[in-house]
């Protein structure tokens, strides 16, 4: 088996991405390999109310994306974890993730799964999707339900 030589940690900044931040840097450690963190702001495009003062949809994403940069770096200072980058990006979060893992030529994607039941496996599932479509491997880390 050879080792990881650069793995990427997706993290949605909600309850458990510290789960899936220290089981990456764990990994990472062990195989003595750099860390990308990364958050995708979903783009929504909406429709303006018609009101000039409003925000575009652009500007609202723009400051998400502004926020979760910030809230990214307190995630990996309060769990002093110190990657090599740290990524925001705006997009769909599929497709985001296999990008930036092939940019980065990330040969490990350690990822968060949340275990779905009733309606909700009808619903895409982000961790699915990223496994059917990267080309490298996938560590998905078992989350508690909610």
């Amino acid at each position: 088996m050879s080792e990881y030589t650069h793995i990427l940690v997706p993290v949605d900044l909600r309850q458990h991405s510290h789960i899936v931040l220290k089981r990456a840097a764990f990994t990472a450690a062990l195989h003595k390999a750099r860390m990308t963190v990364l958050h995708v702001v979903e783009y929504l495009p909406l429709d303006p109310v018609g009101d000039t003062l409003s925000p575009t949809p652009m500007e609202v994403t723009d400051e998400l994306a502004k926020q979760a940069e910030s809230r990214l770096a307190e995630l990996c200072e309060e769990l002093s974890i110190q990657p090599q980058h740290q990524i925001v990006r705006i997009g769909a979060t599929q497709d985001e993730i296999v990008e930036v893992a092939k940019e980065q030529q990330a040969d490990l994607i350690v990822i968060g799964n949340h275990e779905r039941h009733g309606i909700g496996v009808l619903f895409s599932r982000t961790e699915d999707r990223v496994l059917h479509s990267a080309t490298c491997d996938i560590l998905a880390v078992h989350l508690p339900t909610d």
